[in-house]
């Protein structure tokens, strides 16, 4: 704030925000600086510190006491929950990982995929990866993107790469190939080792 009104920027409509705090240029400065302080130690308040774990677990003494082993707790920034939560999270994502690699070792890529995909939506491979909107062939990169990002663990972004498609297509091909998967009973195990 001690800038305030020296520089330009553009990103920024100054005037719109000044105008809710007093009419003149100088008494808005004025009352956003007094607003802005006050800000900062409201940011100091206990329910307004820490991530969503911090205050789950009531606070950072009870954090601090964990520490010291009179209770452990699982946690993780990216994830909010108790430490009961944060733990099967991350072992649904250990497992996915393990699996995706474990499927990778066994030549269980996106080549071996498409064919797979083909089989059993009774198309050539090229078919499924050439451009065109007929049914069949929707519905086949459907469950080829389906079974790429769920099984192969394969990114929305690589998928489009791959499928020749838009990463929002994608996105909406993998819920199209869940819904053929439960409509048709497919599973990706059954045709594991075909």
């Amino acid at each position: 704030s001690v800038l305030m009104g020296k520089k330009k920027l553009d990103c920024q409509d100054t005037d719109y925000v000044l105008q809710f705090y007093g009419g003149k240029k100088s008494a808005a400065r004025k009352n956003y600086r007094k607003y802005v302080k006050k800000g900062i130690l409201d940011g100091r308040r206990p329910e307004l510190v820490g991530g969503g774990l911090i205050r789950s677990a009531g606070g950072w003494g009870a954090v601090k006491a964990m520490r010291r082993g009179i209770e452990r707790m699982k946690g993780d920034e990216r994830i909010l929950g108790d430490g009961d939560f944060v733990e099967s999270v991350l072992k649904a994502a250990q497992e996915n990982l393990e699996r995706k690699y474990e499927l990778k070792s066994q030549g269980h890529g996106f080549g071996w995929l498409v064919k797979c995909v083909a089989r059993i939506m009774r198309l050539e491979p090229d078919d499924i990866l050439s451009a065109g909107k007929y049914p069949q062939r929707v519905r086949a990169r459907s469950l080829l993107c389906y079974w790429g990002a769920r099984e192969l663990g394969m990114t929305t972004v690589e998928l489009a790469k791959k499928v020749n498609l838009a990463q929002p297509t994608v996105s909406q091909s993998i819920l199209r190939g869940q819904k053929i998967c439960e409509d048709l009973g497919l599973s990706f195990r059954n045709h594991l080792n075909q």
